[in-house]
């Protein structure tokens, strides 16, 4: 075979592996990938290829040996080391991602480009200090680039410069007016005032939008929080609901697969697993603060850790990388599956010595992942020495709180009523099983309890958290500790009741949901 004619068939073979990829024949894929690498094992292409392929089969430690093998044949291949630094994080290797990433943030120099990639695995690690040096690096190389203003713009914001981020935000829309995600976060990061507002200029941007045009909806999001924030709630709620029916109408999703999800959990996870013998690892340390999103996790998250012997390490996902690892599948049904049948003090320590690589130094920590309640159960078995904070937020609040939301990926439920209804209908099912299997084992805090009475709840947080009292919790708006949810802005002041309440603004409109989760028996 001619040289020409070889480079072509490698082409194609590569291109039919992505082809496979495309159509979820994940083992197809791999078969074919492995017998590129076997026909051409000193390529370092089909070794990046494979490691993507094992990262979708859940070979999550095969992802990084094959990344290992494609360094060691090409130690300064840019795309080997990045993806390593993925692999890395997937196995829950922190310290061997960030000393990779000093590596690379060391020759980036002049590279605006690499810097802010560099910035976005820094941000995906939780290094959030680390991600706004690369990106206040990469903007000073590119001061009229809207990408660089606007990535500096959301590091601003995770590190509590808020005044900055919205200059930031605003040199974005004079470099590109049409950048609709920075008029929308722009108009997050403070209250809108009748003399202070973007009402009229978000009329004129979205006027000049076609209908179909995604940006829109940012557009419509923005509109329903400044006429909230001018207290014309009619208005609000028009925008609101058109901004989340286009969202909607962009995603395939069917609740029904989260309800038959959440219905497996509480099968395969009942009191036969929560009674049996096999034990776990009973290290202390581990605080996992749970519950839907924008229910409180991320206030309860910056109270405790203003404590001195706790470090909140934000929402990381270890917990389900380690499933996925000793697992090793990816489908979430499988998944389960495997799960109940894996030794409890294997996953245990596998989770604890992969999170000891964050690098803290307090003898207590916070995992803040909301979607921890689907794994209740497991880490009450496995991790015997944790301590679960579960939030209870009122159930229309919670719902209209995730409604205005403008997500930036997942939460897929959460822009259509009936769906979240019938979300929260299964969550709240899951949780009152946990609470019939696990009697006592989980804390749960009001939100709106927390507002009254911030103290005594705080009091009694602690407690349960086994932390001698501290004055400063009180005082969670002066953590410095970075914070990258959608509550950045609201945790950098002190408790405030605008919050409490807020369905009884849209009551009428949301009269649908309200029968909807009466009808199931929410207390409401």
């Amino acid at each position: 075979m001619n040289p020409e004619t070889k480079r072509d068939s490698y082409s194609a073979r590569i291109n039919t592996v992505k082809a496979l990829l495309n159509r979820r024949q994940i083992d197809d894929a791999a078969a074919e990938c492995e017998a590129i690498v076997g026909l051409d094992p000193e390529r370092v292409e089909p070794l990046l290829l494979l490691a993507r392929v094992r990262q979708q089969q859940g070979r999550l430690d095969d992802m990084l040996e094959v990344c290992e093998s494609a360094l060691r044949l090409a130690p300064r291949h840019r795309g080997a080391e990045l993806l390593f630094i993925e692999a890395c994080v997937c196995c829950s290797r922190h310290d061997r991602a960030r000393q990779q990433l000093a590596g690379l943030e060391e020759q980036a120099k002049e590279d605006p480009a690499l810097l802010q990639h560099l910035a976005q695995l820094y941000a995906h690690m939780g290094c959030h200090i680390e991600a706004h040096s690369c990106y206040r690096r990469a903007a000073g190389l590119l001061p009229e680039d809207a990408e660089a203003l606007y990535n500096l713009a959301t590091s601003q914001v995770a590190i509590g410069e808020l005044e900055a981020a919205e200059k930031s935000f605003s040199a974005v829309l004079k470099v590109n007016p049409n950048d609709c995600d920075a008029w929308h976060n722009r108009s997050l990061l403070r209250k809108q005032t009748a003399d202070n507002n973007h009402t009229d200029a978000l009329h004129e941007r979205l006027a000049a939008l076609d209908k179909s045009d995604r940006g829109a909806i940012a557009l419509l999001y923005a509109l329903a929080k400044e006429y909230e924030d001018l207290g014309d709630f009619d208005k609000a709620f028009e925008y609101l609901a058109e901004g989340a029916h286009n969202r909607r109408a962009r995603l395939a999703y069917r609740v029904s697969t989260d309800e038959n999800i959440m219905q497996q959990i509480a099968e395969t996870f009942g009191s036969a697993y929560a009674s049996s013998k096999r034990d776990g690892d009973n290290r202390q340390g581990p605080i996992f603060v749970l519950g839907l999103p924008r229910s409180g996790t991320t206030l309860v998250d910056r109270i405790l850790s203003s404590h001195s012997q706790v470090t909140s390490l934000g929402e990381i996902n270890d917990f389900a990388l380690c499933l996925t690892r000793l697992g090793r599948v990816a489908d979430k049904h499988s998944l389960l599956e495997a799960a109940a049948a894996l030794n409890p003090k294997a996953l245990g320590s596998l989770y604890l010595d992969g999170v000891a690589t964050y690098g803290y130094n307090s003898p207590f920590f916070i995992d803040k992942t909301p979607a921890n309640y689907l794994y209740v159960g497991l880490i009450a078995k496995v991790l015997p020495g944790a301590k679960i904070v579960s939030l209870k937020r009122h159930p229309v609040d919670s719902c209209l709180a995730m409604f205005r939301t403008l997500f930036r990926m997942g939460y897929p439920f959460s822009y259509d009523l009936g769906d979240l209804g019938r979300y929260y209908i299964a969550y709240d099912k899951l949780m009152r099983h946990w609470e019939s299997i696990l009697p006592g084992h989980i804390h749960y805090v009001s939100y709106e309890q927390m507002i009254d009475n911030q103290e005594t709840v705080s009091r009694k947080l602690l407690e349960y958290c086994e932390l001698p009292w501290e004055d400063g919790v009180l005082q969670f708006e002066r953590n410095a500790a970075p914070v990258a949810t959608a509550s950045a802005a609201q945790v950098r002041q002190p408790i405030y009741r605008d919050a409490l309440s807020r369905w009884r603004l849209y009551e009428k409109q949301l009269a649908p949901l309200i029968r909807q989760l009466d009808a199931a028996g929410i207390a409401l």
